[in-house]
């Protein structure tokens, strides 16, 4: 049971890879693989904090739920990417390269950045109106 599981996520992450290496080169996009990398994990772990921070905001109701999504979604990215390279070699769709994966870690990690960094910035809004409002 758990290997058919196994073996379908990996025949999903392939049949992915595929198609996101045809849209590439249907679109005559220059990306190489470290760029796709960076893009598609980049953007699969924004897509986990949006799912992951309201559920644990729910969950805990505390001042640093985005620390937690965080930690979570980190997690889960390095697993992911481990995953992608371990299929990509088991299916022979592409090779498995540990630059892969930091080349995913580096593009989520710098799109968290830029998010946090506006989220500050709307949140030290939201503070500054609250605050006018209440003098």
């Amino acid at each position: 049971m758990l290997r058919k599981l196994l073996y379908a996520i990996v025949e999903a992450i392939s049949r992915i890879h595929s198609r996101i290496l045809t849209l590439n080169d249907s679109f005559e996009y220059s990306f190489t693989d470290k760029e796709l990398h960076f893009i598609v994990i980049g953007i699969l772990g924004m897509l986990m904090v949006a799912a992951v921070y309201p559920l644990f905001r729910w969950l805990a109701n505390r001042d640093h739920i985005m620390t937690i999504t965080w930690i979570y979604v980190f997690t889960l990215i390095i697993v992911i990417t481990f995953a992608i390279e371990i299929g990509q070699k088991v299916s022979n769709t592409g090779a498995m390269e540990f630059a892969d994966i930091m080349f995913g870690l580096m593009g989520f990690l710098l799109m968290f950045g830029v998010f946090a960094i506006v989220r500050s910035i709307g949140m030290a809004i939201y503070k500054a109106i609250k605050k006018k409002k209440n003098t």
